[in-house]
């Protein structure tokens, strides 16, 4: 079949637009100050190229056309917002977005993503809002994926958008000093967009299975700008791991299918395998931290695809590490299964009951089910049962919840299948 003009056009706008619009929307807020005044400008500047390159034909330079038409957009909307005056702001801008040449542009994403987490932006807004500026996705996709409607997702990120213009907030890469706690915001933020995109098991919701992907994009991104910090390494090996895992998280009927009993050998050997160069790269620092442990406990379960066993003793080890340094509540029900799988599940019960007295745990399905499935191995079928009621109750996922059903209506014969 013949390409056409506009094909090529398309297809080369789609390139761009996937490889240039972060570091364009970048480079025009980071002069300007205005993230949405950027974001609009370059669309315009998207616009026209659709208009114009199936006709006159895609410039040699595509990335330097859209950063000029993108500019002239950027200082005609300044001269608009100041008809009555500011002339001296006005020529101050327009300097500062003076033309740049096509290899000249900097890379100013990693400042950007420093702008979208900065702690004036609301903790809630800063993984949509990186996702947007940064990425390009729309308000719509975004709020699909948080389960938000798109108004409301729109109107939160126009807001932050306003916050970052008028509290002057600088697009730069914090001094080293403030580094670590502006970083770790960066890295929440990408993590919690992949957690969103993890919880479609199935990939079934194209919005969320896309936000998985987008997120692990980031962590690349991020990877190449800060090579030298190991929690970033951290994180996307723990990403990476997860992942792989997709294709092997439901049955071919869609029925959900806990870790201990997925298929490894349907797991992704290639996302693995970066994913374990990634994890050796964090290492190397000697410096441990949060996203580094939990990578590290996914690649001992991954040893179960080469070995055909599990090393509890190693992932009990690193839950210990993953405690001391968090706390989390999260670490603390991990290692109390981990431990059961050890020690028995009395050694198990013990060890959650550690947290049993902590408020953020009474709404927390997976302290339920973990539970549950304790009590189930000790033969305390009734507090089982108590526990998987609350645990099904919980649960938002069809799949899962079918799990844990299936493993309560177990508890009236005795024949509750492996977990």
């Amino acid at each position: 079949m013949e390409i056409s003009d506009r094909d090529t056009a398309l297809a080369t706008a789609e390139t761009v637009a996937r490889h240039s619009r972060g570091k364009l929307v970048a480079f025009l807020a980071a002069r300007s100050g205005d993230v949405a005044a950027a974001e609009d400008a370059l669309s315009e500047a998207f616009a026209a190229a659709l208009a114009l390159w199936p006709e006159k034909g895609c410039p040699a330079n595509p990335q330097a056309w859209l950063l000029t038409v993108a500019r002239r957009k950027l200082i005609d909307q300044i001269r608009t917002r100041h008809e009555d005056g500011g002339t001296d702001e006005l020529e101050a801008m327009a300097a500062t977005l003076g033309e740049v040449g096509a290899d000249e542009i900097p890379d100013r994403r990693l400042a950007l993503l420093f702008a979208c987490t900065h702690p004036a932006i609301d903790a809630g807004i800063r993984s949509p809002l990186m996702l947007q500026v940064v990425l390009g996705l729309d308000a719509a996709q975004i709020a699909s994926a948080f389960l938000l409607a798109p108004a409301t997702m729109a109107q939160r990120l126009v807001r932050a958008k306003a916050k970052i213009r008028l509290a002057g907030i600088p697009f730069r890469i914090p001094e080293r000093s403030e580094l670590p706690e502006r970083l770790e915001m960066v890295l929440d933020a990408i993590y919690a967009a992949f957690a969103e995109g993890w919880i479609d098991a199935a990939g079934s919701d194209l919005a969320r299975r896309e936000l998985a992907g987008e997120a692990i994009f980031l962590g690349r991104l991020l990877s190449e700008m800060l090579p030298d910090e190991p929690e970033v390494w951290g994180l996307l090996a723990l990403m990476l791991y997860a992942e792989a895992r997709r294709p092997a998280r439901r049955s071919d009927e869609g029925a959900f299918v806990p870790l201990g009993l997925q298929d490894a050998a349907l797991w992704d050997a290639s996302m693995i395998e970066e994913a374990e160069a990634a994890l050796r790269r964090a290492s190397g620092a000697g410096m441990i931290g949060r996203y580094q442990l939990e990578a590290a406990i996914q690649s001992a379960h991954v040893e179960r695809r080469r070995t055909g066993a599990v090393s509890w003793n190693a992932i009990v080890s690193l839950y210990d590490a993953l405690v001391t340094l968090t706390g989390s509540p999260v670490a603390l029900i991990n290692r109390a299964l981990a431990l059961a799988e050890l020690e028995g599940a009395a050694a198990g019960l013990q060890a959650l009951a550690q947290v049993s007295g902590d408020p953020r745990i009474g709404s927390y399905q997976p302290y339920w089910a973990a539970r549950a499935e304790l009590l189930s191995r000790t033969g305390a079928h009734d507090g089982a049962r108590q526990a998987y009621e609350i645990a099904i109750g919980l649960e938002s996922d069809p799949a899962v919840k079918q799990y844990l059903e299936k493993r309560q209506a177990a508890l009236e014969t005795g024949t509750t299948p492996p977990a």
